[in-house]
């Protein structure tokens, strides 16, 4: 996510190894339809931390988590992350390739983060809490 002038660093974000490998082949091929749309997904990847699978904390955002998260201080609002392919805004379901959804990815409850929407206005999110599936995909 780029940062807006003055802005403090951006928060660190975790993700696992096979995770990283399948959101990498999903911007690159995507980033041959509409390069706009994958890079900021691109960036995110570039700055995280890629651990095993197993590493990860139960509090960190990634591919079918269900997310409760504020931005610019509105009400909390709740969504599941999931592959362009399953995206369904009216089931609550955000593709990782929306400027959401990429700002999401990686992030852990209590952390903030500023991103720009497609419009090119800022919005300032932060987590409140993440679910994990039932049967988490390794």
């Amino acid at each position: 996510m780029s940062r807006p002038n003055g802005a403090t660093s951006l928060p660190e974000i975790i993700m696992g190894e096979s995770e990283y490998d399948r959101l990498l082949e999903l911007a690159a091929a995507a980033g041959r339809r509409a390069p706009e749309t994958a890079a900021p997904l691109l960036q995110e990847l570039e700055r995280a931390t890629v651990v095993e699978m197993r590493q990860i904390p139960p509090d960190v955002v990634r591919l079918g988590s269900k997310v409760t998260y504020k931005r610019d201080g509105a009400e909390p609002q709740e969504v599941s992350l999931v592959l362009p392919a399953a995206a369904d805004i009216s089931a609550g379901k955000v593709s990782v390739l929306t400027p959401i959804g990429t700002a999401l990815i990686g992030l852990s409850t209590g952390q903030t983060i500023t991103w720009a929407a497609r419009d090119g206005q800022l919005h300032r999110l932060q987590v409140l809490a993440v679910e994990q599936p039932a049967a988490a995909e390794e």
